[in-house]
């Protein structure tokens, strides 16, 4: 079985300063078997922790749309920011990969898409955001769990970790996959292991994004 945290960003986000081997480091400590590496905007670093990684790294992108933010998973190419969440469904999925949504429902304001946009995209959903270490209120959560089960659509979890002590705070046990359609299937077997990180953590990455644009 592996250990998968399915939602971490890498130095190659705007609001993370984690480097490539510090997630190594952590994973190799804590025992987190398979990662899914899902920076704002680019697959670069996903690529380059691939390529050194002792464990399973699967390519993933958390995607600016023009309504908010979406995901990809097992990606080939970056999708731009900017366009409709219709465009990014099927750029995912034209390289092969499973569209997704993170932390939906979550009144935090991260670039959450709005819930009409939500209902609009069920037909094209490979995968939901089930829990986020990051949702900080528990109904959020809940409801998301609920619209899974009512839409039949597998759920992810992941510690959205920006900083290293965050790292499998949320993480999945999961039978082994070799490909996108292995990988739902082993979702649907999957055991959830979630925790919620503290709010000051989201303080970091306000102060990362101000460091980066002064």
């Amino acid at each position: 079985m592996l250990k998968a945290d399915l939602h971490i960003h890498t130095t190659y986000s705007f609001d993370s300063t984690m480097a490539l081997q510090d997630i190594i480091n952590k994973c190799l400590k804590i025992g987190i078997t398979c990662v899914a590496i899902t920076d704002h905007g680019t697959i670069e670093g996903a690529l380059k922790l691939r390529e050194i990684a002792p464990f399973k790294v699967i390519i993933g992108q958390e995607i600016l749309t023009s309504e908010g933010e979406v995901m990809g998973l097992f990606l080939q190419q970056s999708v731009p920011k900017g366009v409709t969440p219709l465009k990014a469904v099927a750029m995912v999925k034209e390289q092969g990969g499973l569209f997704g949504i993170p932390h939906p429902f979550d009144r935090i304001g991260r670039w959450g898409l709005p819930k009409s946009t939500i209902y609009s995209l069920i037909p094209h959903i490979d995968v939901i955001e089930a829990f986020n270490s990051r949702t900080l209120f528990f109904w959020d959560t809940t409801r998301t769990g609920l619209f899974a089960k009512e839409h039949n659509i597998p759920t992810s979890a992941g510690s959205d970790a920006h900083v290293p002590w965050e790292i499998g705070r949320t993480y999945l046990e999961m039978p082994d996959f070799n490909s996108p359609q292995e990988f739902i299937q082993s979702l649907k077997q999957a055991h959830t292991i979630g925790r919620h990180s503290w709010p000051w953590p989201h303080m970091v990455g306000l102060w990362t994004r101000l460091k980066r644009h002064f």
